[in-house]
């Protein structure tokens, strides 16, 4: 059953991928028990705020898009990373729709994202995972030199929030892409910090709205690597 305070889109969210948790160990993370009980219709909109519920729901809107637009995104044997991967969702999802995917994260939580992608995609997957850490703007050139990046796809849930790194982050995404790359990046309007990076990010990048959830305040962001000769 769906929250009272959510639109279609998200009650459709926990429909959708309803099946896809309880196959999932992430699914006994205790904030998706939260996200999938009927009697958390009675809560209200500031349990939202708790940020590891609020990154979960943004992966699972993230997930929601690759699902219902694979032909548009077409994940199979593209490359792709996920940055700030956390408990893995993301990579997950785009596994199983066929794709090759690194997923990274600081070295503190790669064990865990290691254990959540190996365990819920291994036999599932056409190609195998693989986890690597990444912490924003650190060794970028030693670990994913640019003659290698070779992504097609990044993909970031929530990875735009109130900490000290937002420019490091800026400077991993220019650096991760090229120019045919495609950033796919769910973000929750929290704090005047967050609009400010968006103008920063709009300097390197040309960024498209391309899907919203207004009563979670989330945006779907699509966006490329401007052309530098027309800047």
């Amino acid at each position: 059953m769906c929250f009272g305070i959510l639109g279609r889109k998200e009650c459709y969210i926990n429909s959708c991928f309803q099946e896809i948790m309880k196959k999932t160990s992430i699914y006994h993370l205790p904030s998706f028990h939260y996200l999938m009980d009927s009697e958390a219709q009675e809560d209200t909109r500031e349990a939202y705020d708790d940020k590891q519920v609020v990154t979960e729901i943004m992966a699972l809107v993230l997930c929601y898009f690759l699902e219902t637009n694979a032909k548009q995104y077409n994940m199979v044997d593209k490359n792709v990373i996920e940055i700030g991967a956390g408990t893995g969702l993301v990579s997950i999802v785009a596994s199983l729709l066929g794709a090759h995917v690194t997923a990274t994260d600081l070295p503190e939580l790669l064990g865990n994202l290691q254990y959540n992608i190996s365990r819920n995609t291994k036999m599932k997957s056409k190609h195998l995972p693989q986890v690597k850490e990444l912490s924003w703007g650190v060794a970028l050139d030693t670990n994913f030199p640019r003659s290698s990046n070779n992504f097609d796809y990044i993909l970031a849930a929530d990875v735009v929030y109130a900490h000290p790194f937002l420019e490091e982050l800026l400077i991993t995404f220019d650096h991760l892409c090229k120019e045919t790359t495609i950033i796919l990046w769910a973000m929750k309007f929290r704090l005047e910090k967050e609009n400010k990076f968006v103008d920063r990010f709009k300097e390197l990048f040309d960024l498209e709205e391309i899907s919203s959830f207004p009563s979670l305040n989330i945006k779907l962001y699509k966006a490329v690597k401007k052309n530098r000769r027309s800047v």
